[in-house]
């Protein structure tokens, strides 16, 4: 959730709608390509019922990591970790990643610059991809969706504003909106991850584990590439606001 469009960090006043070109492409391609594709039930192309599940079956196997075909020394399939970074399985798999990347991504972009910031979405959103699939090296199940690269920015983000104020909906708190620094909230959402790869089945489902490298490639990058100088750890106003689960 987004109430607070206005945000200061450091002492200096942002927007939201700030210039962040990359971090908006990012969104509008993932939006685009979901809605052309057969995932979004809106391209007649694809049929309905029996055939669009067929359909879709089809495109996330052609467009999604299969980790047991990664490895097989394929030009193609060795693509497939970056394109897979574009594909969604569903409007509320597409949403929540898509509302992650606006809330988290303006700023770390503003940080890093324009090139750099797409450089590391793509590389951190591949490379976690890649590590998720050599963990699950016999899955015949296609991977899909730009958590593993959005998952770098909250890591990024994390290092680059640990004070940062967020918004989260706790369920046990009966969604009451709360606010907590970026140095609560993150690694908590981290630790849920971590929790929640642990009990994880090799069936289709949420690919945790591509989340924790992912985050982890974020933090490890903005430690190295920014140092200390750089990092922001308070603000005397509210900062960015949003949901505590991608």
């Amino acid at each position: 959730m987004i109430s607070n469009w206005r945000v200061t960090v450091g002492g200096a006043n942002r927007s939201l709608w700030g210039p962040a070109p990359v971090t908006y492409g990012l969104i509008a391609l993932c939006c685009l390509v979901f809605l052309v594709g057969p995932a979004s039930g809106l391209n007649p192309a694809y049929g309905t019922g029996d055939a669009l599940s067929a359909a879709q079956r089809a495109y996330f196997h052609r467009w999604g990591v299969v980790p047991a075909e990664l490895f097989e020394d394929s030009p193609g399939a060795a693509l497939t970790p970056a394109t897979a970074l574009f594909v969604h399985g569903s409007w509320v798999h597409l949403l929540g990643n898509m509302l992650f990347l606006y809330v988290f991504g303006v700023m770390t972009e503003e940080r890093m610059g324009r090139l750099q910031f797409l450089l590391f979405y793509v590389s951190c959103g591949y490379l976690a991809l890649l590590g998720y699939a050599a963990a699950n090296a016999d899955s015949a199940q296609s991977l899909v969706g730009a958590s593993g690269a959005i998952s770098a920015v909250l890591g990024a983000f994390l290092y680059l504003f640990p004070g940062a104020r967020v918004t989260s909906l706790l369920p046990f708190l009966f969604f009451l909106p709360l606010r907590f620094p970026a140095w609560v909230v993150l690694p908590f959402w981290a630790a849920l991850q971590w929790l929640a790869a642990g009990r994880a089945s090799d069936g289709p489902g949420v690919a945790y584990l591509a989340h924790l490298v992912g985050f982890g490639l974020g933090l490890v990058f903005a430690w190295v590439r920014f140092g200390r100088t750089t990092r922001v750890k308070g603000a005397p106003a509210p900062s960015p606001e949003g949901e505590n689960q991608p």
